[in-house]
């Protein structure tokens, strides 16, 4: 048996790809696995934010395409990086036990957010990040910063930068916690709710292929496809992408599954909470989101656009 996996070129999208291979090739001895490296608009464009160029889509159209065609078997992306809907065709055909879901600061002088100088300029392109920074502390300089993790922390020694804003998983991944050290701030939940499904890594590949898909359900984790199909519920049922801050997180607890989200202003100014919990991931997300709608955040999602 072969698999045949096609992955973004950065380090932390190779690690995630070779983490899969590894735990796949542990659930099937003689598994052989190979790795076709593929740049998408994503990588190429680095000097616009996200929103400005066309979201989430711009990381994996062109790993699309290449499961479409037939000539890769799967694709490796970070759960947050993929669109609420699939591509007609193609499905998710693992999610793997999630790593740490939560953000972290990361400063020269290890700050946290409400020790930063004030005024200080803090590199982040995402508006959910920027809108509960500005929540907290509205005096700081909420700056855009794009590259991958080793680019945007040069750009942090290099002092372009008090701060910048990471995924604490994708630090953790490549190692690199243990180098930053005390200059690494993790952000507790109560104060920067992730992105729907952060942390979580998902497996992509053709609905039809029943052999591909049969190999991947052994790294399956149901509690956590279950916490990030109500996350991405959510965000499904507010309309939203990358482009509106809108965070999301969910906790399971045997059968039970606890949904937190939020809608904020870009300014942070104006910020909705729910909570509810269900057994039902798409009832909940979905359930959630009419109440958020109800308190109010149609208006801040028209205001964004």
């Amino acid at each position: 048996m072969k698999l045949i996996f096609a992955t973004r070129p950065s380090a932390l999208a190779r690690w995630q790809t070779q983490w899969v291979i590894q735990a796949l090739q542990q659930a099937h001895p003689g598994l052989e696995c190979e790795t076709h490296v593929i740049t998408t608009r994503g990588d190429r464009v680095l000097d616009k934010p996200l929103p400005e160029i066309g979201g989430k889509g711009l990381f994996t159209q062109e790993l699309d395409a290449e499961l479409l065609s037939g000539r890769v078997d799967a694709a490796v992306h970070s759960l947050k990086d993929l669109p609420v809907e699939n591509p007609p065709g193609l499905t998710i055909g693992a999610i793997p036990l999630r790593a740490d879901a939560r953000d972290a600061l990361v400063s020269e002088a290890g700050y946290d957010i409400e020790s930063l100088p004030t005024a200080a300029r803090v590199g982040t392109s995402s508006p959910r990040r920027a809108a509960q920074i500005l929540a907290v502390r509205p005096d700081l300089r909420i700056e855009s910063i794009r590259g991958n993790v080793d680019t945007r922390l040069r750009k942090l020694l290099d002092g372009q930068y008090e701060a910048v804003v990471f995924a604490a998983a994708g630090l953790q991944r490549l190692g690199l916690d243990a180098e930053i050290g005390d200059r690494m701030h993790v952000l507790p939940l109560d104060a920067m709710l992730p992105a729907p499904g952060q942390g979580a890594l998902a497996v992509q590949c053709r609905g039809d292929d029943a052999q591909t898909l049969s190999l991947l359900a052994a790294i399956e984790h149901l509690p956590t496809r279950q916490a990030v199909t109500a996350e991405r519920a959510f965000l499904e049922g507010l309309g939203g992408g990358c482009s509106v801050p809108v965070a999301s997180h969910a906790d399971v607890n045997s059968s039970v599954i606890s949904l937190s989200g939020l809608v904020a202003s870009p300014d942070g100014q104006k910020i909705i909470r729910v909570h509810g919990t269900n057994a039902d991931p798409l009832e909940l997300g979905r359930r959630l989101a009419a109440e958020a709608v109800f308190l109010g955040a149609n208006r801040l999602l028209a205001d964004d656009q």
